[in-house]
């Protein structure tokens, strides 16, 4: 059933063009958004700290990266707010406890048109980079940076702003 969603198939990478009527858009890579550096936080921070951060600076929601850049997940102000004030956390917790580990990662080669698939059902995406390290003993692997994260907002903001009409 899935495989038969385009917008899923889309998504997941699976199919490029599905619809017909694109928008002018539709086919711009992500890296056109000029989205702004991350904000990041380590898994160590506290909820609390946590909760102060994202307020001063003004976000809504960051990726936690643990020091060898694995991407651990996507804390957001709301959901460390409520997970605190029910009693399923402390502020004391580690901000690990309440964060998100199902998130959609997207590309800077990617197009606005699988950006805005994702949108439709995810409030952000975390948009990466694969980048090639190399160890002492000259074996390489591909590492993952985060580059930023999106929200529909950004993405309304370009299309508003460069509307082609």
């Amino acid at each position: 059933s899935k495989f038969l969603n385009d917008k899923w198939m889309i998504k997941n990478g699976f199919l490029n063009d599905v619809q017909e009527h694109k928008p002018w858009w539709w086919n711009i890579k992500v890296q056109k958004l000029n989205l702004s550096a991350p904000l990041i936080l380590l898994p160590e921070v506290s909820c609390q700290k946590a909760i102060e951060i994202l307020q001063e600076k003004g976000y809504d929601q960051a990726p936690v990266v643990a020091e060898s850049g694995l991407i651990l997940g996507v804390v957001t102000l709301s959901n460390t707010l409520t997970s605190v004030l029910a009693g399923n956390a402390q502020f004391s917790d580690a901000v690990t406890k309440v964060i998100y580990d199902q998130f959609s990662k997207i590309g800077l080669e990617d197009s606005l048109g699988k950006l805005s698939c994702i949108l439709e059902n995810d409030h952000f995406a975390i948009v990466v980079h694969e980048q090639m390290q190399f160890n002492g003993n000259g074996s390489s692997f591909m590492k993952q940076m985060v580059f930023g994260v999106v929200t529909a907002m950004d993405l309304l903001t370009f299309v508003s702003r460069n509307d082609k009409k």
